[in-house]
């Protein structure tokens, strides 16, 4: 089993009359150094984004605006966290495999992960991801 865990983190939050601030900073909040910043947006109703984990990529993601569920798989049980406020994140370790569903409209998911684009890094297949988080190498 995946021995690393994925875990909400709470982010600061600055009260002003004038509008909250939020933040995270490299190796403060979350439990990595941030190499890549995506975001995704304008998602359709009714679609899924994900459906694959990573070798060794490690990801943050917020829900700037909106709301999403987070659906992770760890090769032994199944977690779903409703993403839906600014000030917090959820880390997802390597090797869980991840699907974002039920976006709201306008919703805007900001992800950044310690590591640049590498398809090779992909597990697109559950049934290898099955095989794979077995393997000593990847736990």
């Amino acid at each position: 089993m995946n021995k690393s865990k994925s875990f909400i983190i709470d982010l600061p939050k600055i009260l002003d009359k004038r509008g909250n601030l939020s933040f995270f900073e490299n190796d403060n909040q979350i439990p990595f150094s941030i190499v890549r910043t995506y975001w995704i947006y304008d998602v359709p109703g009714g679609e899924l984004r994900g459906s694959h984990a990573f070798k060794q990529q490690q990801e943050f993601i917020v829900a700037l605006s909106g709301s999403f569920d987070i659906t992770l798989h760890n090769g032994e049980e199944e977690k779903t966290y409703s993403m839906n406020r600014s000030y917090s994140g959820l880390y997802i370790p390597r090797m869980m495999w991840r699907k974002i569903d039920n976006f709201s409209t306008n919703s805007l998911a900001l992800i950044v992960s310690d590591r640049n684009f590498d398809e090779s890094d992909y597990i697109r297949d559950f049934e290898e991801f099955m095989q794979l988080i077995k393997v000593d190498e990847y736990v």
